[in-house]
């Protein structure tokens, strides 16, 4: 009864938010022509912002939460601030209306048919993500918004207006993104265990090590930021971000290495003790992902709603627009009411049910998850930010349970301490009386525990795959159903 209770309050704020958008807009534009189409076109892209708030945030704060380096409620509030100031303060004043050039705009027959083709992928998008949040499923909302724009555009002039390399590139990135997010957040984890945590003096090897990679990591997030959180309000080239990515490596070791003394000064090498040192850095890492992703992801949400504004106000197809302060804010606050109201959710499938996060794993998630976009955005090759955290989660849990069955064939009487323990081994004695055959299939089977859970792997990938057929199906529906009610 609690949990409906919940579920129906936090239902009823979402719609609350609805008809303040709704509200706000007719007393705004309640003499502009069309200012009908113009509240149902707000309200729908304050419902896509909550859908990105629910979705899509789960991936900045999910390791923090899950390695207890913060509590879900200071993950929401951080979280929520640092969303809504990306994408107020960095979101830029001009965005782009159709994601990725996926359709040719030259191609819309009308300005009316371009508005009700955004307005259908605007939608197709948000219910999708509604539906990947209800299955815990975390998705791309890029590509839910590029589903969308594609389904609607092939509806509303043809398949020939759709620009296939780039969808061919989109495709890609399913693969490439959680891949290298994997490879890089295994790569560090592997040297933290080999160069800390399997040595014979833990705490030196950490007054060695630490610094240098929270400087890592200060360097990755300062042109992380530079790349992808200010470039709307400031456009930086190339050797300047890589100059002041090293610059912040040099400032921060030495301090860094001062406070690792301190904080290590009674430590007596346990893990829990060494984790403790990444605690600082992994909030930091969630509050700034936060920020980038609010500048940049907050399009998803206004940049369709910014082209169904633009395209009524001016009677014109527009490829850029200017985005009116009231469709900013509205994207801003439905990302940040999404979030605290339908994010737990997906910040628990992401931080706690793949694999188990401690602050070292989660330190190398977010790590790696600046990291990947600077790589691939040197190389040109195409990544997704939810791809590339949950392929960096998907690395971790991988790669511990590599070591793990590793150890295990080297040491086999390290048994007793996996699984249930000695119940487990006092299990497999007993069946070894009754059949031995059994004994050794149940041992096995305890020497090969998975740390990752595979089901979730399934859901996800799946997700994955359908989410821009998903959209482009969604959004052709209804763009045919709008133009049947317009017509």
């Amino acid at each position: 009864m609690g949990e409906t209770a919940s579920i129906s309050a936090k239902l009823g704020l979402a719609l609350v938010f609805l008809l303040a958008c709704s509200a706000f807009v007719a007393f705004q534009m309640g003499g502009v022509p069309q200012s009908g189409f113009l509240i149902a076109a707000a309200v729908i892209g304050g419902y896509m912002a909550l859908n990105i708030g629910a979705n899509d945030v789960a991936n900045n704060v999910g390791p923090a939460v899950g390695s207890k380096a913060l509590t879900m409620v200071g993950a929401l509030l951080i979280a929520a601030v640092f969303e809504a100031a990306g994408a107020i303060i960095a979101g830029g004043d001009v965005v782009s209306t159709i994601k990725n050039g996926i359709i040719d705009p030259a191609r819309m027959p009308d300005p009316q048919t371009f508005v009700w083709a955004m307005m259908a992928a605007l939608l197709a998008a948000a219910l999708w993500l509604n539906l990947a949040t209800w299955v815990g499923a975390p998705v791309s909302t890029t590509h839910s918004i590029v589903g969308g724009v594609m389904g609607a555009g092939m509806a509303a002039v043809g398949i020939d207006a759709v620009n296939w390399p780039t969808m061919g590139t989109i495709a890609a990135s399913w693969v490439i993104s959680p891949v290298l997010g994997g490879l890089i957040a295994a790569g560090f984890l592997a040297f933290i265990k080999f160069r800390i945590l399997y040595t014979d003096d833990r705490v030196a090897a950490a007054r060695k090590w630490v610094p240098i990679l929270v400087g890592v990591m200060v360097s990755a997030f300062t042109m992380y930021l530079m790349m992808k959180g200010i470039k709307k309000i400031w456009k930086v080239e190339t050797p300047v971000v890589i100059a002041i990515g090293i610059a912040a490596f040099v400032i921060t070791v030495l301090p860094v290495r001062k406070a690792v003394f301190r904080a290590s000064a009674n430590m007596t090498g346990r893990r829990k003790e060494i984790a403790s040192l990444f605690r600082v850095p992994l909030v930091v890492s969630a509050a700034l992902l936060s920020f980038a992703h609010g500048s940049n992801d907050v399009a998803n949400a206004i940049g369709p709603l910014a082209a169904i504004v633009s395209g009524i106000n001016s009677g014109e197809i527009v490829t850029s627009a200017p985005i009116p302060i009231w469709v900013m804010v509205i994207g801003a606050i439905g990302i940040a009411a999404g979030l605290i109201l339908f994010g737990p959710k997906l910040i628990k499938t992401v931080g706690t049910q793949i694999t188990k996060l401690d602050p070292i794993r989660a330190y190398t998630v977010a790590l790696s998850a600046a990291l990947t976009v600077i790589v691939a955005s040197a190389l040109g090759l195409p990544v997704s930010s939810t791809h590339i955290a949950v392929g960096a989660v998907f690395g971790v849990g991988f790669l511990r349970e590599s070591l793990s069955h590793r150890r295990r064939k080297i040491n086999p009487p390290m048994l007793v301490n996996v699984g249930n323990g000695d119940q487990a081994n006092e299990h497999i004695e007993a069946l070894r009386q009754i059949d031995p055959n059994e004994a050794k299939k149940a041992e096995k089977k305890l020497r090969k525990r998975l740390l990752v859970r595979r089901n979730y792997a399934f859901t996800i990938a799946t997700a994955w795959v359908v989410t821009v057929p998903a959209g482009a199906f969604l959004g052709a529906l209804l763009f045919f159903t709008i133009r049947g009610i317009m017509l």
